[in-house]
């Protein structure tokens, strides 16, 4: 509509009463910033004159904690309020944990024990934040999206360095030591295995490494064929499935695959047969690229499989049985206390569920697998709320996706619990609780779109 006005010549756009506001920082911001500290810093670098040795992204992740605990008084600083499953499940995870602290605390614990059970629930408790920031503090779709191109652009850059200790034996992790951080150790991340390098990128070992790609890589996929569809840079979000694809296989994880094949069971399952197919094709081309840049990779992963039987690595894995079964029985529904059982002074679990089991019992496993359940649950109901409402367009198409890439990435998560101490990884327990809160801001967004709630004023979209 347009204003006439014969005595002002030309016809004026009619200008809106309503004031535009500008776009301020908010919990999406310290998030983004929390993701790229927690990434593409290397995970031994840890703050200087601490009393605990605590990451950068750790410190940010504790101020989300306070932050939301503030945003949950009131109701004018834009954070959701009510149920959501993920949330639930945070919270049910949090009284476990502090249950366990406090029977642990009963009971008789070494000096080294109790100092490292306190370092644990610091931070854990700091991944418990940064899962509530993001279910309650990721208020509209656009928010969403940015967040999930930060973390497939970090994880990109990460998969570079990577690549370049894998092909050029160029190890960029030293040069990265930000001011007022020191490494707590300077041992090699970076591996081998039959005549092979292993890349770790600023993962703290060559198997988190290739988890944490294969973790991000149904994710990116998504990104790439959004942009895709909508014309937005498709060149350079498929260059980050590239990147991330690449520092998969050049980790040399058995893990990896395992939970790479998780993934891929999901997403074709609810692809359509065009992109099944165009994804079969693309991945048989990426394998010739593999082949090329590194001839002895694909037989090392064929041999890891093959020999599995025979490998001492997997041998390690089921030594420990006997001993995680006398010390669950001892302390049964919550544990000896969270982070109380470390190497090198006790026996390493190479599984997390034995370890969790040992550390905050029956109840903790329970609750901590919960929280990944969760995730995946709500995910799976965005699916079903748009499949029961036709008239959704393009959004519900791409919400679907969305929830379905978000669904695999999770359920990498639960058989690679069982092949490594997954959470005595920050990388890959910082991305586990991260897409278990996506979900579940996902769902709300969906929800409240649904049911024609207004947009809240005070969330910045």
């Amino acid at each position: 509509m347009t204003v006439v006005d014969d005595r002002a010549g030309p016809a004026l756009p009619k200008l809106s009463l309503r004031p535009r506001l500008p776009r301020s920082a908010d919990a999406t911001t310290i998030l983004a910033f929390f993701v790229a500290l927690q990434f593409i810093l290397p995970s031994r670098l840890v703050m200087n004159g601490l009393p605990l040795s605590l990451s950068a992204a750790s410190l940010v992740a504790l101020a989300l904690g306070a932050l939301w605990a503030c945003t949950q008084m009131t109701t004018t600083l834009g954070a959701a309020k009510g149920r959501s499953p993920v949330r639930t499940m945070l919270f049910a995870y949090c009284v476990v944990l502090l249950a366990s602290y406090a029977n642990s605390a009963f009971g008789y614990l070494d000096s080294d024990e109790r100092s490292i059970g306190d370092h644990t629930m610091v931070s854990v408790f700091a991944l418990i934040f940064v899962g509530l920031a993001v279910c309650d503090g990721v208020r509209s779709r656009d928010r969403l999206y940015f967040l999930l191109h930060v973390i497939v652009v970090c994880c990109s850059v990460v998969a570079a360095i990577g690549i370049l200790q894998y092909l050029f034996s160029f190890d960029l992790t030293p040069l990265l030591r930000a001011p007022g951080m020191h490494f707590s150790s300077f041992d090699n991340s970076v591996g081998s295995r039959d005549g092979l390098t292993r890349a770790a990128g600023t993962t703290a070992n060559p198997l988190e490494f290739g988890v944490f790609c294969a973790m991000v890589l149904p994710l990116a996929i998504h990104t790439a064929f959004r942009a895709s569809v909508r014309n937005g840079r498709a060149r350079l979000w498929w260059t980050c499935v590239i990147l991330i694809g690449g520092g998969l296989m050049f980790s040399v994880s058995r893990s990896a695959i395992v939970g790479l094949s998780a993934a891929a069971i999901a997403l074709f399952i609810g692809w359509s047969v065009r992109r099944r197919v165009w994804m079969m094709v693309a991945g048989v081309g990426f394998l010739v690229v593999i082949k090329v840049l590194s001839p002895g990779l694909l037989h090392t992963f064929r041999s890891l499989f093959q020999n599995a039987d025979q490998d001492t690595s997997v041998q390690w894995r089921t030594h420990d049985y006997a001993t995680a079964k006398e010390l669950i029985s001892q302390h049964l529904w919550l544990g000896r206390g969270t982070g109380t059982w470390y190497a090198p002074k006790h026996e390493v679990f190479d599984n997390q569920y034995l370890l969790t089991l040992v550390d905050s019992g029956v109840l903790g496993l329970v609750t901590f697998v919960g929280i990944f359940l969760a995730g995946v649950y709500a995910a799976v109901k965005v699916r079903v709320l748009w499949s029961s409402t036709p008239s959704g367009g393009s959004t519900a198409s791409l919400d679907r996706d969305l929830a379905l890439s978000l669904i695999a990435s999770l359920l990498v998560i639960f058989p690679t619990f069982a092949t490594f101490d997954f959470a005595a990884f920050p990388d890959v327990s910082a991305t586990a609780f991260l897409l278990a809160g996506m979900s579940g801001a996902l769902l709300r967004v969906v929800r409240a779109e649904m049911a024609g709630e207004p947009k809240d004023p005070y969330a910045i979209v």
